[in-house]
């Protein structure tokens, strides 16, 4: 998943955006209001994780803007606030769920696998394309029985494939997708990753499923007899 998630606190921040980035998703960890709201005009996200204090634009008030604009993607609002009054101010403002700090790991990240099942993208704990399946729980790629691993951009590229295949990419939408805010690309690193996807790929017998349309990016594609 693409995350957005507003934290001020870098003793908050840090560990939770490293806890979801080994998980898989794709995380713009930010520590104010006014750079997630500026976010959220130039990319779209399977989920919101704010805080209700945020410096400049509260996540409070960044939640009712984002549905007020129709956003449908789950919220879950993370705040030391409380109170039964604060957690029905949160939901009315258009949270999907509300966790009180001091958070607990296991416990947020399955509120995050909860909330990913609302999605509208949501297509099950497995995506597959002919007989190539992607596990999205473990982070392993499987076609015929035989089983890969891959790192943590590699698992978001063929993620992010598979949820458009037979679809041209283009660079700057994988750039959007795989590389998080702040994070810029080396000039080759998405030729690079590609490579290293089709590396992957070629373990499992399905190499040349990833066509390079020149000029406009790449595509997922599996072969006829597929």
């Amino acid at each position: 998943m693409k995350i957005l998630l507003a934290e001020d606190d870098p003793k908050q921040l840090m560990p939770l955006q490293t806890v979801l980035s080994q998980a898989g998703h794709n995380v713009d960890g930010v520590n104010d209001g006014e750079t997630a709201q500026w976010l959220l005009t130039q990319k779209e996200y399977d989920l919101l994780i704010l805080d209700w204090m945020l410096p400049r634009i509260s996540g409070l008030s960044l939640c009712q803007q984002y549905r007020a604009a129709g956003k449908t993607a789950p919220v879950l609002m993370i705040t030391a606030k409380d109170t039964t009054l604060d957690k029905v101010t949160g939901l009315d403002a258009g949270a999907d769920d509300y966790l009180v700090k001091p958070i607990d790991i296991i416990e947020f990240m399955a509120r995050v696998r909860a909330l990913r099942r609302r999605s509208p993208l949501w297509q099950g704990d497995t995506l597959c394309l002919a007989d190539l399946q992607l596990h999205l729980d473990r982070l392993i790629l499987e076609r015929q029985g035989a089983i890969v691993s891959l790192s943590s951009q590699e698992f978001q590229l063929l993620e992010y494939f598979l949820r458009h295949p037979r679809q041209v990419l283009s660079r700057h939408q994988i750039e959007q997708t795989v590389w998080e805010w702040g994070s810029e690309p080396e000039s080759n690193a998405i030729t690079v990753l590609v490579r290293k996807l089709r590396q992957r790929l070629q373990t499992v017998g399905a190499a040349d499923w990833i066509e390079t349309v020149y000029g406009m990016g790449y595509r997922l594609s599996p072969p006829e007899s597929s």
